[in-house]
């Protein structure tokens, strides 16, 4: 058959993203009834803090620009060579250090009390904390380092005020990795965005179509329905066995695999699901191996119980999948990464579901659940939708699919 060639597949896109344009406009925001961390929740956070820096021995933590600063301090702000950062000690007041021009606009989002001291160009932020330390007579003996933290910020802090750097990790992990129920809502919200964009990009997917146009469709319909788009991967045909992308050309076509993997965020709380079709008929393999994904997140679910390790979970999937003769391990063809991954300012936080990771599972954990097969050369499959952990065992914050024939579920 003929192909349309570059300006008749030109004039199809705009078509149909004149079309999609119109769509779009029969979409609402889903976030009115959203409601963010308020000062109360901070509030806790701040004293959870200080109760582990004192189980673990640490006289203050410091935390640069990023999801922990969100977290604790509302601060939303970049890293670049010039230090903002918080530090919360142990007891006394929490400071933030930042370049006078720059306070006003730091002040924006600060939303707990804080002591907030500017530096300026020609001096040092370290020298700022560490006067801060004297004239509030905190110890120092040893403070803890966010561990998303550069090199230059740990080792300015150190030679400022004398004291020994440790992970904060037993502070920060420990408060992030344990979601509240407003953060849990906010997640809820945040994945219910994604199921709806994937319900109106889906069926708008047509023959010739590029990675990039599937992917504008997914956002489009994310913000219109009050989400931040965070990412929109969409791989095709033998692309889909390449987990996280390829260079390669790919266009839509009859029987080919195509894989769709987004999120977003409300309230910077993420959401990531996954989801696998076949453009027109599937082949007995295809079904076959979108089956085996379907009870491989089933059986990570089934592992996902409180008190257990989270590497478990892994390993539950892993010995199905090696029974059905993939891998052995992490090779192809088979599930060539971890299971899950923790989920919430971040898209990936901490801990995995991966082999050997002792953390035992606890009520509030939340992890995305995405034991995919790889086929290389051929295709991928991969369904994932994230959960929450309650007493009672874990929750889908999306519901998966049941069938090939109904691939949004």
């Amino acid at each position: 058959m003929m192909g349309l060639g570059l300006m008749g597949a030109a004039g199809l896109w705009l078509g149909a993203a004149r079309a999609a344009e119109r769509d779009l406009r029969g979409l609402a925001t889903m976030t009115g009834d959203v409601r963010p961390i308020d000062a109360a929740e901070r509030a806790q956070r701040i004293d959870a803090a200080r109760a582990l820096m004192k189980a673990h021995g640490l006289d203050a933590v410091l935390i640069e620009p990023g999801a922990s600063l969100v977290y604790f301090t509302g601060i939303e702000w970049h890293r670049s060579e010039r230090l903002t950062a918080a530090l919360i000690p142990a007891e006394g007041p929490v400071l933030v250090v930042t370049p006078f021009f720059e306070e006003p606009s730091v002040r924006q989002t600060l939303a707990i009390p804080a002591e907030v001291r500017v530096w300026q160009e020609d001096q040092s932020p370290f020298a700022l904390i560490a006067g801060f330390l004297r004239d509030k007579r905190l110890p120092a003996r040893v403070i803890g380092i966010e561990e998303s933290a550069r090199f230059f910020a740990s080792d300015g802090l150190a030679r400022a005020t004398g004291a020994r750097i440790a992970s904060a990790n037993p502070v920060v992990r420990g408060c992030r990795m344990i979601k509240s129920a407003a953060e849990i809502a906010l997640m809820q919200k945040a994945a219910d965005i994604t199921i709806a964009a994937l319900r109106f990009a889906v069926p708008r997917i047509e023959a010739g179509m590029a990675p990039g146009d599937i992917a504008a469709l997914v956002n489009a319909a994310t913000a219109k329905l009050g989400g931040s788009p965070e990412f929109a991967l969409v791989l095709i045909g033998p692309a889909s066995a390449l987990p996280h992308g390829s260079r390669e050309p790919q266009r839509v076509a009859p029987g080919a695999m195509v894989l769709m993997d987004c999120g977003c965020a409300v309230e910077g709380y993420q959401s990531d699901i996954s989801r696998s079709l076949v453009f027109g008929t599937a082949t007995a393999e295809q079904r076959r191996v979108w089956d085996q994904v379907r009870e491989g997140q089933q059986i990570a679910l089934k592992a996902a119980q409180v008190g257990a390790p989270a590497g478990s979970v892994d390993d539950a999937v892993r010995r199905r999948y090696t029974g059905w003769g993939y891998g052995p391990d992490y090779r192809l063809p088979g599930l060539s990464h971890r299971t899950g991954h923790g989920i919430g300012l971040d898209g990936h936080e901490p801990v995995n579901l991966v082999r050997g990771e002792a953390t035992r599972l606890a009520p509030g954990m939340c992890f995305s659940n995405e034991p995919g097969l790889y086929l290389p050369g051929k295709f991928g499959v991969r369904l994932e939708d994230c959960f929450y952990m309650t007493a009672a065992g874990p929750r889908w914050f999306s519901t998966p699919p049941q069938s090939l024939d109904a691939p949004l579920g």
